[in-house]
């Protein structure tokens, strides 16, 4: 092949998306390589956006993630020596959750799939019970690769599927005993769901009522006090134990806290240790952890009355702009996250998504979009610090702006 006829390949692909053969035979690109290309399209998008309704830490660079560190001699005395194996700073955040949430006491894990591993099989030795009841979309059933089982031994147990946090009625009636009750506050992935305060404190008691120990699955606890209607210690004083996350919240570098009796904290470190858990310098990580609870942490009441402005709004937008069927879940955000639900195909929506982005330096909907049926997808939102910038009309004028996009995408 000529350089031109190479050139005119290359140019096809770059267009298209096809690949161009050496044979003149146009390939279609596999489902995950248009993922992968959409992927690119929507971090470059969100990248070169002016406005957009959250700006993660994960998709920061390193320059801007470091920055978070900048000034950490405001948060710890830096002339301390670091870390070794748990000790110092680290002691110093897991006292500062456990009084927050608190708890007698709290340890710090790398990750919360292993300190909820860690905390039911701790529970379980001491009931004599492996069995955990769960929602079907609680994250171990969804995004653990049955690990609760694989690794830990657990037998988990669905009290319900239906897009809502188990009822007391559900947990009473449970055909089967069990040891533990794990309630993930919210539930992400229905919606970012909570109960009401007596619906939780009535779930607490039906698990009592049959002499199981209850476990709150908290990553992203920090938010839900605005529903509740109750401060973070009386949230967590419910239950038994409480994992919370820093980073999904409160944009840290990652790690999470299991809080709850000093003597289960006491054996949760020791199988910390035996799961790996036991890391030898965590300080960047632990130092950003600090970062989020005095910086975010007293600002997520504020994202979570924003969120409820714009769900609003994009409610009114879609209505505005004829989309005959536009549902956000929940109606009013039980937090600062919420689900927008579209008839369309993800990859429609995620292109008109990021051609908006592309043309106007505007990313109304920054996250990939799901498959839930046919002609059906939704995708997450989130309104953090760089949302309050928003305001209703906003919002609405962007609908606008993307729903010229999809019928532009649809022909």
């Amino acid at each position: 092949m000529s350089d031109m006829a190479d050139q005119d390949a290359g140019q096809t692909e770059a267009d298209t998306g096809q690949h161009v053969s050496g044979a003149g035979a146009v390939e279609e690109p596999s489902a995950e390589e248009r993922r992968k290309r959409m992927r690119e399209r929507r971090i470059g998008a969100y990248r070169g956006a002016r406005r957009v309704l959250w700006r993660p830490g994960l998709l920061a660079t390193l320059r801007e993630r470091l920055a978070v560190l900048d000034s950490a001699s405001e948060l710890y005395d830096l002339d301390e020596r670091a870390d070794l194996y748990g000790d110092g700073l680290v002691e110093v955040l897991e006292r500062r959750v456990a009084a927050l949430l608190g708890t007698e006491a709290a340890a710090f894990f790398p990750t919360g799939t292993m300190a909820q591993q860690v905390a039911l099989r701790c529970w379980a030795g001491r009931t004599g019970n492996a069995t955990v009841a769960l929602h079907a979309l609680a994250h171990p059933e969804v995004h653990e690769g049955g690990a609760f089982t694989a690794v830990s031994g657990l037998r988990p147990v669905r009290l319900t599927s239906e897009p809502r946090l188990p009822t007391a009625q559900e947990v009473r009636d449970f055909p089967e005993p069990f040891g533990a009750l794990m309630l993930e506050l919210p539930l992400r992935d229905a919606g970012f769901v909570l109960p009401t305060w007596e619906e939780l404190t009535e779930v607490v008691e039906a698990a009592r009522e049959r002499d199981a120990v209850v476990h709150f699955d908290g990553a992203r606890l920090w938010e839900s006090t605005v529903h509740l209607g109750r401060p973070l210690d009386e949230i967590a004083g419910l239950a038994d134990s409480v994992y919370v996350s820093f980073y999904k919240s409160l944009d840290g570098f990652g790690g999470a806290a299991l809080a709850g009796p000093s003597t289960l904290v006491e054996e949760a470190k020791t199988w910390r240790h035996r799961y790996g858990g036991m890391v030898f310098q965590q300080f960047p990580t632990v130092l950003s952890a600090l970062a989020g609870l005095e910086r975010e942490l007293p600002r997520l009441p504020e994202y979570v009355a924003h969120a409820r402005v714009v769900a609003a709004a994009l409610r009114e937008g879609f209505a505005e702009a004829g989309v005959g069927w536009a549902r956000v879940h929940p109606e009013v955000p039980h937090t600062h996250q919420f689900q927008v639900w579209l008839p369309y195909d993800p990859d429609v929506l995620a292109e008109a998504a990021v051609r908006q982005g592309e043309d106007t330096g505007t990313l109304l909907f920054q996250g990939p979009w799901d498959r839930s049926g046919p002609g059906l997808a939704f995708t997450e939102v989130t309104v953090g610090r760089a949302g309050l910038e928003w305001t209703a009309d906003d919002v609405r004028a962007a609908v606008g702006g993307f729903v010229t996009r999809l019928r532009a995408v649809t022909g």
